[in-house]
């Protein structure tokens, strides 16, 4: 199966050469791509084709139509001078990371092996670390639950159904019709896992995967068939007696819907599951900041906020509502506004305006005028050009207001230290950041 590789806004030539795509490959990704929600009006906000080499855009993941994948990566600067192989995998190994910790879930890297890692495609890692943690929650059992259940036996079993006995079974006194609970495996979570396991054995490419997701398939044979498009994701409950199965049921919702789209199309026009990095990045360095702050007096949340900049003279409707995406609390009150953005900015050596759009500081702005936070932060993805380590660049006065507004930039290629980086960043300002240790 041919498998093309290439990093967001970078382009993949056409050619077929290596490190160059086939034209007809090349189309076939393209307009798979043009039917995904990220596609935009005009159809290339996934792809967009060139004269002479297909560009990626700020969308992430992998694309697979007919015979052939391709995997669009983010943009992370790792691993400098190792060959392009050991970089893409340090860079799966960090889109990995940011997907566990925006999803919650607890994924051992160290368990693939660094030649998966280079050799595997996103999909076929998530894959396999879907079959190892399926595999160790079904050594612990099925889950099982009481379900309803209408018969009509020659004894009486649970609950005597009247009406259906003097209406359906009128002309057969020998049954009885019966409404009783049974405890029954075929229930909403496995027939969801099953649609998963059916879903992911018809994209996996790699033998090793189907392997495992046909020995999977065998385990849910007495399962019913639901197709993905149409399961009963409301009627799945997790409590304390199924707790496991709850990091298991958000993969399967990764794979099978929400974060990413499922696109077919006439005879199989393909499969895309996408992630946009500007929403990636908000969800994960929000969670990051949730942990840093924890057991300090500061509170965080998350899309807070959603206060409206206009307000209808007469009917007093809100229009043009804002969601920050961190607001941070001390005591009830809103201290520090944090807006993450997946753009590459540049050091004040090269463009005192750093790079920032005018868009953004103009939503800043809104912000102040809106929250009175006196601290504002467009927090940005490092890079090796803005220094050895991540760190505030730059601080401005909002004109005719005390706010502050300063940009900042996180090192998502580095796990060392984090949350300690993290929390150092954000207490810079603090004039009592030991006291907010609780």
């Amino acid at each position: 199966m041919p498998a093309y590789t290439v990093r967001e806004w970078d382009k993949l030539a056409y050619g077929d050469g290596q490190g160059q795509i086939p034209v007809q490959y090349a189309d076939r990704f393209a307009a798979l791509a043009a039917c995904t929600a990220f596609a935009g009006r005009d159809g290339s906000g996934v792809l967009e084709p060139g004269r002479h080499a297909l560009r990626a855009r700020g969308v992430v993941g992998i694309l697979a139509a007919g015979d052939a994948s391709l995997e669009i990566l983010p943009k992370i600067d790792v691993a400098p001078g190792e060959t392009l192989d050991y970089q893409n995998a340090a860079i799966r190994k960090r889109l990995v990371h940011m997907l566990a910790v925006a999803l919650d879930l607890r994924i051992d890297l160290g368990a693939v092996t660094d030649l998966a890692w280079q050799r595997e495609t996103l999909l076929e890692i998530l894959i396999r670390i879907f079959c190892d943690k399926l595999t160790m929650a079904l050594r612990k059992g099925m889950p099982r639950r009481y379900v309803e259940c209408e018969e009509d036996l020659p004894t009486l079993r649970g609950q005597f159904d009247t009406t259906r006995q003097f209406t359906r079974l009128a002309a057969n006194p020998s049954r009885l019709a019966c409404r009783f609970d049974q405890l029954s495996e075929d229930i909403a979570l496995n027939r969801i896992m099953k649609a998963a396991v059916v879903h992911l054995l018809r994209v996996s490419r790699r033998s090793s995967n189907q392997q495992r997701l046909r020995e999977l398939a065998f385990v849910y044979a007495d399962i019913a068939d639901v197709p993905a498009s149409v399961v009963r994701w409301d009627e799945v409950v997790i409590d304390r007696t199924n707790q496991f199965w709850r990091e298991l049921f958000t993969m399967v919702r990764l794979f099978l819907q929400g974060r990413y789209q499922t696109t077919t199309g006439g005879a199989g026009q393909g499969t895309a599951m996408l992630f946009e990095m500007n929403a990636l990045f908000e969800e994960y360095v929000g969670r990051l900041i949730a942990r840093a702050l924890a057991g300090t007096r500061l509170n965080v949340s998350l899309q807070g906020g959603r206060l409206f900049c206009l307000n209808e003279q007469d009917s007093e409707q809100g229009l043009f509502q804002t969601k920050p995406d961190i607001l941070i609390r001390r005591d009830g009150k809103i201290v520090h506004v944090i807006d993450t953005k997946w753009k590459r900015i540049s050091s004040r050596i090269n463009d005192p305006k750093q790079g920032v759009s005018q868009a953004d500081v103009y939503q800043m702005m809104a912000y102040a005028q809106l929250y009175h936070a006196p601290r504002l932060t467009l927090l940005y993805p490092h890079h090796p050009s803005l220094g050895p380590e991540d760190l505030v660049h730059a601080r401005y006065r909002i004109t005719g207001h005390d706010t502050i507004l300063e940009t900042a930039s996180i090192d998502v290629s580095n796990n060392s230290n984090m949350l300690m980086r993290l929390r150092r960043l954000l207490l810079l300002e603090e004039p009592d950041a030991v006291d907010l240790i609780e």
